[in-house]
């Protein structure tokens, strides 16, 4: 990525990327959704949301995970508590797959208490799924309730980030762990593998070993797009690759373009960087209601913690503020307070306008999760390896 303004640097336009999560982000947006709180986790309903999503434009759904302990509804015995309604995130994307052809979806999976083998093959799978537009959503949680249900202490600080880098190395030498031509369907010898092609990943660390290869074929776009949240990493697991990409938050809306130059600036110290992708809560106008009148309505039921910069407005005035931060940013991913309620404003006002203003990347149908964030198809480490020990002898 260029040290400079978004604009300037490899990608041209922007990437939109929606979070899909149950009736909203905010926690009491069930009361309001029109949806029937026992059917948002109806497969209905997840098909119209991404439906809705790529047809307005999006260039990317994300899944977030509930997390081990959470509850998936409200409890019927107690109408006064809000919980936000989901399902697996893999599992979403799964589903939302053959049913999308433009939209990159990409599921939030814990990188600490899920074991890098299981998760490496299931978001493989999902790139096969998806036609190769699936990316992962890096989460590293520090519950104790989540540690509990494992059965592992709880993991927090440098060790934190130090097991979600390690899960990450972990499932990228799994997905090389084939090379591309391993699969060769030799009817004449009955060989449907090249067992040459192949490779023990050998990976020992306090928590797990990992002898490999995968039980999965390297996946289609070879190494799936990771996403993390920006001061998840240490600044060198970043510098040596470990995410294609960094959500960068802000305390404000309006310091979000300084926060993003700010991380920009820090990546060119060190070199080359990930795209960055700021992160936005929004509360938009509509049917009559402000969007101060709006957010008041859901708060008085619960209030929304969030660790997001936060629009609360009209949609003419996100469209300046969007202009404004894509200047820097390489995408926003946004998080509507009403599923709903908020993307029928998004869809209709916001972004055919950025795309008028041409901030926005072309919609491409089929085209990889790869090639929306500008990066190519590599090579498995383990093939070139291989061919230098080949050319040695």
């Amino acid at each position: 990525m260029s040290t400079s303004p978004a604009q300037d640097g490899s990608l041209g336009h922007g990437l939109l990327l929606l979070e899909l999560d149950g009736a909203g982000s905010h926690p009491a947006a069930w009361r309001v959704s029109r949806t029937a709180p026992t059917s948002v986790l109806d497969p209905e309903h997840l098909r119209g949301a991404v439906l809705a999503a790529e047809s307005a434009g999006f260039h990317a759904a994300t899944f977030s995970d509930p997390g081990l302990q959470d509850p998936a509804l409200p409890d019927p015995d107690h109408p006064d508590r809000d919980a936000a309604a989901r399902l697996n995130a893999l599992q979403r994307a799964a589903f939302a797959s053959p049913v999308t052809r433009t939209l990159a979806l990409i599921p939030e999976v814990d990188t600490v208490y899920t074991e890098p083998f299981h998760l490496s093959t299931q978001l493989a799978s999902l790139d096969y799924v998806s036609g190769a537009r699936a990316g992962w959503l890096v989460a590293a949680s520090s519950s104790a309730a989540d540690a509990a249900a494992v059965g592992r202490d709880t993991v927090r600080g440098e060790r934190l980030s130090g097991e979600a880098a390690d899960s990450i190395e972990v499932s990228r030498r799994l997905w090389d762990s084939w090379e591309d031509d391993a699969v060769i369907r030799d009817v004449p010898t009955g060989r449907y593998l090249d067992v040459d092609k192949l490779h023990y990943i050998d990976v020992e660390n306090g928590s797990y070993s990992v002898k490999g290869p995968s039980i999965i074929p390297r996946p289609p776009q070879g190494q799936l797009p990771v996403l993390a949240p920006a001061g998840l990493l240490t600044p060198e697991a970043v510098a040596a690759g470990a995410t294609d990409a960094l959500l960068v938050s802000a305390p404000t809306p309006e310091l979000l373009p300084a926060e993003l130059a700010a991380t920009r600036a820090g990546l060119a110290a060190g070199g080359s960087g990930p795209a960055l992708i700021a992160e936005l809560d929004v509360v938009l106008d509509s049917r009559g209601q402000t969007a101060t009148e709006r957010l008041a309505g859901l708060n008085r039921h619960t209030g929304w913690q969030s660790p997001r910069a936060r629009f609360v407005g009209t949609a003419a005035e996100l469209t300046e503020l969007l202009t404004d931060v894509l200047a820097w940013a390489d995408g926003v991913r946004l998080h509507p307070a009403v599923l709903e309620t908020d993307l029928e404003e998004l869809s209709r006002l916001v972004l055919p306008e950025l795309r008028r203003r041409g901030l926005l990347a072309p919609n491409t149908p089929d085209a990889t999760f790869r090639e929306q964030l500008g990066l190519t198809r590599p090579a498995s480490r383990y093939a070139t390896a291989t061919t230098a020990a080949g050319a040695e002898n």
